[in-house]
């Protein structure tokens, strides 16, 4: 893990400029954001392309669902909070029912919104976006992870989601690191407990598993950045290959990462899982490093869990 730390939005800006000169056919909308989710970067090459829809979510995702009627490939952004949470009738009826081709890329997700508060902090978009029929759900950890992402939700034909964050987090991965849909990626071989994690607190099981090693407990990061399709085969090897298996997201454990993995677990392989996150309750405002140590998902507190 690098010491270099980039937010995963404006990985997914850059990105999304860049596939802009690739694909002709690529328009963007965003909801009087643009510049903190990025898309101001799209906007400033491609003017003709971009479409501010002002304050009015819901508007802007019934009106990228007829544009991807007639050929184009929609990027819709917003802030999770408005994205998921606003704007989720749209979503599901007019985007994912017709199976459109529509990619919803929302940023300040999660409690590292900081001080914006439990307000902003969308800790439900995951348990939201992953049961609507046809909807691919990705949460990248690093900008390598972002900018493949981005990239491939123009590949797959139909509607996808893909959670992003405010806070700047360390770069995991080298440029040639390889990704696939559905798969998630091993980090380590440890066996004494498995550490799932998405998004921006993969980065602290990383530093978590290091610290772990120094004290003689070795476990393996499983970086999981896509929700849904889930991968089933590599939970069911971790079940059998480690003595201890743990989920860690910064979302609600009800309905998101936690959730899923437990109904692969119960149906193909039942053993206990431990759900780390935001136990069913609102956010708090204060900074994200607090904010992580607060709710237990920094390093620190993961390996506090090794102490019981």
């Amino acid at each position: 893990m690098k010491d270099e730390k980039i937010a995963t939005r404006q990985s997914y800006g850059e990105k999304l400029e860049e596939l802009g000169g690739k694909y002709k056919d690529i328009v963007v909308f965003d909801a009087d954001l643009a510049g903190a989710t990025k898309t101001s970067i799209f906007a400033k090459s491609y003017p003709d392309r971009f479409f501010d829809m002002g304050i009015a979510e819901a508007d802007m995702v019934s009106t990228a669902a007829g544009m991807a009627t007639c050929g184009k490939v929609p990027y819709v952004s917003t802030f999770a909070m408005f994205a998921a949470g606003r704007a989720y009738d749209q979503i599901r009826n007019s985007v994912c029912y017709p199976n459109l081709n529509v990619k919803i890329c929302a940023t300040h997700a999660g409690i590292t919104v900081g001080e914006d508060g439990a307000t902003h902090q969308m800790l439900e978009d995951l348990a939201l976006m992953r049961v609507i029929p046809n909807m691919t759900v990705i949460s990248p950890s690093d900008d390598t992870q972002t900018r493949w992402a981005v990239e491939e939700a123009y590949k797959i034909k139909g509607p996808v989601y893909i959670r992003l964050s405010r806070l700047a987090t360390p770069v995991i991965y080298e440029e040639t690191q390889k990704f696939e849909i559905g798969k998630m990626v091993q980090i380590g071989e440890g066996t004494d407990a498995c550490l799932f994690a998405s998004g921006d607190v993969v980065a602290e099981a990383i530093k978590a598993q290091e610290i772990l090693s120094e004290k003689g407990i070795n476990v393996r990061v499983i970086d999981v950045h896509t929700i849904k399709p889930i991968d089933e085969e590599m939970i069911i090897k971790c079940a059998k290959e480690t003595k201890r298996l743990i989920s860690i997201e910064d979302h609600n454990i009800l309905g998101g990462l936690g959730s899923a993995i437990a109904e692969v677990l119960t149906s193909k392989y039942p053993a206990k899982l431990e759900r780390i996150g935001i136990k069913d309750h609102f956010g708090r405002s204060a900074s994200a490093k607090e904010l992580l140590h607060y709710y237990g998902l920094d390093a620190e507190g993961i390996v506090k869990l090794f102490e019981r």
